[in-house]
C-alpha cells in the first residue's frame, strides 16, 4: 500500500513537470497513452477507406444489374403505341405454361413487341411435364439438342386426329411439288421459249443502253412471268453482273454469264448432293376464327406449349395436312432457309426488301403432328441429329447420299416411327443470344422414309418468324394498320385467312 502511493505521488510530480526533457525514458503509462490514440487515428481511416470501397462496390453492382435488365432482349422493337413491352424471359423452366387467354386478338395484340423464348432440353432423355390442357399432364421428352428436338405422346386424342383427317379430305388434296429424276430436272428447267441469248439480253436490258445494270434485272425478277427465265438463271446472271469491276455487263460478259446460268448444276459441288424430292399429296387448313373448332383447340395448345405469343402464332402459315401413300416419301431437308441479303421471307413480303429475287419460307420452329400410326416404314428422319460436327461432305457415305431417304433411311442418326396422337416439336433456328432467332440449325436436316404398309397421315405447323426483328415489328404494323383502315375505328379480329386474302 505505501509503495503505491509513493509511486503515485512520483508520477504526479512527472505530470506537474513542464520540462519534455526531465521525463524518466522509460515511462510506461505515458507511453502507453500516446500508442493507443494513434492506433485510434489509423482504425479511423482504414474504416473510411473500407466504406468507401465498399459503396462503389455497391454501386457497380446495380449499375450492372440495371444494364443487363434494360438491354435483354430486342429493345428496338416497340410496340404500336410507341410504348414498350417487357421481354419474356421464360427460357422452359417455368413448366407448366398457363393456357393461352380465350379472348379473340385484336389489332393492337399484333402491333406489340415480344421476344422468342426457348424450351431447354437439358440432355438427351430428360422427360418434363407440360400441362397443356386442363386435368390433364403430358410428358415431353427430349429427342435430341441438335437439333434441339421433343416429342410429346398423347398431345391430340383419337377423335381429334381423325377430324383432322376428314376436314383435310373433304377440303381436298393436292400433289406436292417434287423433282424426279436428274433428267426431268434437267428438262424442267428448259426455258418453255426458245430464244438466243442476244434475245435475252435485249429483255433484260430495258433501257437499251447495251449494258445491263442490276436493277434492271431486280426489275425484271418482279415480273414472275416464269416463261424464259426461272429464279436460279437470274440469280446466276446476278452473281456474275456484281462479280463484273464495272457492276455492268455487256453483250460479250453476258455470253458467258448466260451459259453458266444455264448449266447451274457444274457451280453446285459444295451443296447438297441430291435435289429435293418428295411424294405426296397435302392440303392446308386454316384455323383462324371461324374454323372447326378442334383446329382452334390445336393451334391454342401450341401457343402453350411453344409459349410464344399468341399474336405471331395467328399470323403463322395455315396448318399444312399430308397423306403419304405405299412408297410416298420425301428426302431430307430444311423447313425454313438461312438468312440472305438476296431473299426476304415470305410471310413479311409487304414490308421486305424489294429488291430481293426471292421469297423463302421462315419458319422459326415445326410442331409435326401425327395423325395416324404406320404399319411399316414411314419414320422421321434425322440424318445428322447430334453429330459433333456438321459437313455437307459427311452426307456422303460409303457412295450413299443420307438425304436421300429412299435408299439410306436406315443409316440415319434418329428415326422416329409414326404414332396416332404424338406431336414431335423442334426448332429450325439457333437463338442469336438476345432472344431473337439467329442462323439455320443445319442439324435440324430431316426426311421422311418410304411407307412400306399402311397410310401415313402427319400435319405442319409453322411458326413464322422473320430474323430481322425490327423488319417483324414493320410487318406487324403494317398488317394492323391495313386492317385498322379497313375496319375503321372498329377494332375487329384478325383471322389468318382474312391476313392472306387481303395481303
Amino acid at each position: 500500500m505505501e509503495a503505491a502511493q509513493e509511486y503515485l505521488k512520483e508520477q504526479n510530480e512527472f505530470d506537474d513537470n513542464d520540462d519534455p526533457s526531465s521525463l524518466p525514458f522509460n515511462s510506461p503509462f505515458r507511453s502507453t497513452r500516446l500508442h493507443i490514440q494513434r492506433s485510434n487515428v489509423c482504425s479511423r481511416a482504414y474504416f473510411v477507406v473500407v466504406m468507401v470501397f465498399f459503396h462503389v462496390y455497391i454501386l457497380n453492382v446495380i449499375a450492372l444489374l440495371l444494364y443487363v435488365h434494360y438491354n435483354n432482349g430486342p429493345g428496338d422493337l416497340v410496340s404500336g403505341d410507341g410504348g414498350s413491352s417487357a421481354a419474356d424471359s421464360d427460357n422452359g423452366k417455368s413448366l407448366p405454361h398457363p393456357a393461352p387467354s380465350s379472348r379473340e386478338l385484336h389489332v393492337e395484340d399484333y402491333s406489340q413487341s415480344f421476344s422468342l423464348p426457348r424450351i431447354e432440353g437439358i440432355r438427351v432423355g430428360h422427360v418434363q411435364r407440360v400441362s397443356l390442357v386442363p386435368d390433364k399432364t403430358h410428358e415431353m421428352k427430349t429427342l435430341s439438342l441438335k437439333p434441339l428436338l421433343f416429342e410429346i405422346p398423347g398431345f391430340l386424342s383419337e377423335e381429334e386426329c381423325r377430324v383432322v383427317v376428314q376436314l383435310a379430305q373433304l377440303k381436298g388434296l393436292m400433289d406436292s411439288q417434287a423433282t424426279a429424276s436428274s433428267q426431268e430436272q434437267e428438262e424442267s428447267n428448259q426455258p418453255l421459249l426458245s430464244l438466243s441469248t442476244e434475245e435475252v439480253f435485249s429483255l433484260l436490258d430495258l433501257n437499251q443502253d447495251g449494258l445491263l445494270q442490276k436493277q434492271e434485272i431486280v426489275s425484271h425478277s418482279h415480273s414472275q412471268d416464269g416463261t424464259w427465265l426461272s429464279p436460279d438463271n437470274l440469280r446466276q446472271i446476278l452473281t456474275g453482273l456484281e462479280s463484273c469491276p464495272t457492276g455492268m455487263l455487256t453483250l460479250g460478259d453476258f455470253r458467258h454469264v448466260y451459259d453458266v446460268s444455264q448449266h447451274p448444276g457444274q457451280e453446285k459441288s459444295g451443296k447438297l448432293h441430291s435435289q429435293f424430292k418428295q411424294r405426296s399429296k397435302h392440303t392446308w387448313l386454316f384455323q383462324g376464327p371461324g374454323s372447326h373448332h378442334v383446329l382452334r383447340a390445336l393451334r391454342n395448345r401450341v401457343t402453350s406449349l411453344t409459349r410464344l405469343p399468341s399474336a405471331l402464332v395467328e399470323l403463322s402459315e395455315p396448318l399444312q395436312v399430308i397423306r403419304y401413300e405405299h412408297g410416298d416419301f420425301s428426302n431430307s431437308h430444311y423447313d425454313s432457309s438461312p438468312s440472305n441479303s438476296e431473299t426476304t421471307c415470305a410471310h413479311t413480303r409487304l414490308a421486305g426488301n424489294t429488291s430481293a429475287l426471292t421469297e423463302v419460307p421462315c419458319r422459326y420452329l415445326t410442331v409435326l403432328f401425327y395423325l395416324t400410326s404406320v404399319e411399316e416404314g414411314g419414320e422421321s428422319t434425322f440424318p445428322v441429329a447430334d453429330n459433333r460436327t456438321y459437313e455437307e461432305q459427311a452426307l456422303v457415305q460409303d457412295g450413299g447420299d443420307l438425304t436421300d431417304t429412299q435408299e439410306t433411311c436406315s443409316r440415319g442418326n434418329l428415326r422416329i416411327k409414326p404414332t396416332a396422337g404424338t406431336v414431335l416439336l423442334w426448332y429450325n433456328h439457333l437463338s442469336d443470344g438476345r432472344g431473337w432467332m439467329g442462323e439455320l440449325d443445319e442439324y435440324s436436316l430431316h426426311g421422311d422414309c418410304p411407307v412400306r404398309r399402311g397410310v401415313k397421315w402427319v400435319a405442319n405447323s409453322w411458326i413464322n418468324v422473320d430474323p430481322d426483328y425490327q423488319q417483324q415489328a414493320r410487318y406487324q404494323r403494317v398488317v394492323a394498320q391495313r386492317h385498322q383502315a379497313k375496319s375503321g375505328m372498329d377494332y375487329q379480329s384478325l383471322s389468318h385467312s382474312d391476313l392472306h386474302q387481303d395481303l
